[in-house]
C-alpha cells in the first residue's frame, strides 16, 4: 500500500481554499497594521442631517472586513475536510486529515447536538447560556468540550492502542501504512509512528484522557480546600485569618514547578509525605457539604440529619477507599488497616501522587482568591441584612457570600484547570509521578523532542493538543469574564 497524502482527494479543491483563505488574512493584516502606523483608525458612527445614524467607513474598517472574511473562509475549508472526512468510503480518499476527520465523527456529532441544544435553550440557562453570546466564549468552550469528547470516545477513535508496538513502524512518517495489517485492523498510522513503533495519532487520543481523568477533579478538590478555608478567614478575621494566611503563604512562598517537582520525587514519595497529605486534603469535601447542608436545613432536622449522615457515610467510605490500599506493602501501616473487603476502589500510586501535589499546589492560591472576595462581600448590605435577621456565620458564608462570588471562582476554576494541564505536561515531560508507558501529552513529548531536528511528528501534535486545550480554557474563562461582569 502507498502512503497518505495529507488531503487526499479533498485536497484538489479544498486546498486552494485554504491558501486563499491564508494568503488573504496575512494581506489583509499586513495592510491594516501599515494603516494603523500611519494613524488611520477604524470609522465611527456620525449623525446624518435628518439626525440618523451611518457609520463612516474608512480603509482600517475594510481590512477588518477582510480578516474576517478571510477567517470565515478558512473555517469553511476545515468544516468541508471534516465532512468530506465522513463521507468518503476510505483513508485513501480522504487523506490523513479525512482519516482523522473520520475517527472523530463521534465528536463532531456530540459538537453539533450539545450547540444545537444550548442555543436553543440558552435564555434559560443562566450564565452558560450567555456563555454563547460570546463569540470568544463560545470558541473556547468548543475547543474544551472538543478534547473532553474525545477523552470520552477515546476507545473508539484511536486507531491502535496507546501500547501497542509495532518495530517495523519506528519513526514512520503520517499516512505510513503498515506492513502487514491483520484483519480488521487499521491499516495506517495517521500520524507516524515514534521512536518505539508506537502510533502517535492514538497517544494523542489517549493522552487527552489522561490529562482531563486528573486536571478538572483535582482541581474541584483544590476548589473545595480553599473554599472550606477561605470563607470563615475572610468572614471572621483575627487569629484565625493569620493562622491560616500564615500556612498559605508558606506554601506560596516555594516556586510552584519546583514544589511540585519536590512532591513526585521518589525520596518523598517513600517517606509517605504524599499519603499523609491526602488524609488531610480529601477530608475537605466531606466538610464542606457536611456544613453546607446543616447550615441550609438547620431548622429542618429530619432533612438536615439525612443529609448530613448521608453525606458523612458515603463521602467516610470514598475517603478511606481513597487512603487506603490493603494490598501495598510498601506504604505505612496506618494506610493498610482499613479491610480489604470494604476498600471500595484503589487508585494507582502514580496517579494518586500526582493528584495530591496538584491539590496540594492550588489550594493556598484558591484560598486568598476566596479570602479576598469575602473580604469585600462581607461589607454589603445583604450580608448585614442576614446577620439581623439571625442567619447563623454559615449559612452567610454558604448561602449568602459564596453565590455572590461565583462569577469570579468559575472564571479562575476554568483558568486553573489551564494551568494544572501544563504542570501535568511539565511532570511528563520530565518523567515525574507517571508510569514511563503513559501516553500523557507531558510524556509523548518528552520521547518526541529527542529526535526533533529529524522526526517532528512524535512531537508536534501532543505539543498542539495541550496547546489547543489550555487556549481553550483561557478563551473559555475570558467568555465567562465577559458575561459575568454584565450581570
Amino acid at each position: 500500500m502507498e502512503a497518505l497524502s495529507w488531503s487526499g482527494d479533498l485536497g484538489a479543491f479544498l486546498n486552494p481554499v485554504l491558501m486563499v483563505a491564508g494568503l488573504g488574512f496575512v494581506a489583509a493584516f499586513i495592510a491594516n497594521f501599515m494603516l494603523t502606523l500611519v494613524g488611520l483608525r477604524p470609522g465611527e458612527m456620525v449623525v446624518n442631517a435628518d439626525h440618523s445614524l451611518s457609520l463612516q467607513r474608512t480603509p482600517v474598517d475594510y481590512t477588518l472586513m477582510a480578516m474576517k472574511y478571510a477567517v470565515a473562509l478558512f473555517a469553511l475549508g476545515v468544516l468541508g475536510y471534516v465532512i468530506g472526512g465522513m463521507i468518503l468510503a476510505s483513508p485513501e480518499q480522504g487523506g490523513i486529515l479525512g482519516g482523522m476527520a473520520a475517527r472523530l465523527t463521534p465528536v463532531w456529532l456530540s459538537l453539533a447536538a450539545l450547540f444545537a441544544v444550548s442555543i436553543t435553550f440558552k435564555r434559560r440557562l443562566g450564565l452558560y447560556g450567555k456563555l454563547f453570546d460570546s463569540p470568544i466564549g463560545m470558541i473556547g468552550f468548543g475547543l474544551v468540550m472538543f478534547w473532553i469528547f474525545v477523552a470520552v470516545f477515546s476507545g473508539i477513535i484511536a486507531t491502535h492502542g496507546p501500547i501497542d508496538v509495532i518495530s517495523q513502524m519506528r519513526n514512520e512518517v503520517p499516512g505510513s501504512p503498515l506492513p502487514a495489517p491483520a484483519e480488521g485492523q487499521y491499516a495506517y498510522y495517521l500520524l507516524g509512528g515514534d521512536n518505539l513503533g508506537r502510533d502517535v495519532f492514538s497517544r494523542v487520543i489517549y493522552g487527552g484522557f489522561e490529562v482531563l481523568k486528573i486536571a478538572p477533579l483535582a482541581t474541584l478538590f483544590a476548589f473545595m480546600v480553599g473554599v472550606t478555608l477561605g470563607l470563615p478567614a475572610g468572614y471572621y478575621g483575627g487569629r484565625l485569618d493569620t493562622g491560616i494566611t500564615f500556612v498559605a503563604n508558606l506554601v506560596l512562598a516555594f516556586p510552584v514547578i519546583l514544589l511540585f517537582y519536590l512532591l513526585v520525587t521518589p525520596e518523598i514519595v517513600a517517606a509517605g509525605i504524599p499519603n499523609y497529605l491526602s488524609m488531610v486534603l480529601f477530608v475537605f469535601p466531606i466538610l464542606f457539604f457536611s456544613v453546607l447542608f446543616n447550615s441550609r436545613f438547620r431548622t429542618d432536622p429530619p432533612k438536615r440529619n439525612l443529609l448530613v449522615g448521608g453525606t458523612v457515610v458515603i463521602g467516610g467510605l470514598a475517603y478511606l477507599s481513597l487512603i487506603s490500599n490493603p494490598s501495598d506493602p510498601d506504604l505505612p501501616m496506618i494506610f493498610r488497616l482499613w479491610p480489604e473487603v470494604l476498600d471500595l476502589f484503589d487508585i494507582p500510586g502514580n496517579l494518586l501522587i500526582v493528584f495530591v501535589s496538584v491539590v496540594f499546589v492550588n489550594s493556598p492560591t484558591v484560598f486568598r482568591i476566596v479570602r479576598g472576595i469575602v473580604l469585600d462581600i462581607k461589607t454589603r448590605d445583604y450580608v448585614a441584612a442576614g446577620q439581623t435577621r439571625g442567619e447563623g456565620p454559615w449559612y452567610i458564608m454558604l448561602w449568602e457570600i459564596l453565590p455572590n462570588a461565583r462569577g469570579p471562582l468559575i472564571v479562575d476554576f476554568c483558568l486553573r484547570i489551564g494551568y494544572t494541564t501544563i504542570l501535568l505536561g511539565t511532570l511528563g515531560f520530565f518523567g515525574l509521578g507517571v508510569s514511563p508507558e503513559s501516553p500523557d501529552w507531558g510524556s509523548t513529548i518528552n520521547e518526541g523532542r529527542r529526535l526533533l531536528t529529524i522526526y517532528p511528528h512524535p512531537a508536534l501534535p501532543p505539543a498542539l493538543a495541550l496547546m489547543s486545550l489550555v487556549l481553550g480554557l483561557n478563551l473559555l474563562a475570558d467568555g465567562l469574564r465577559e458575561e459575568s461582569l454584565k450581570d
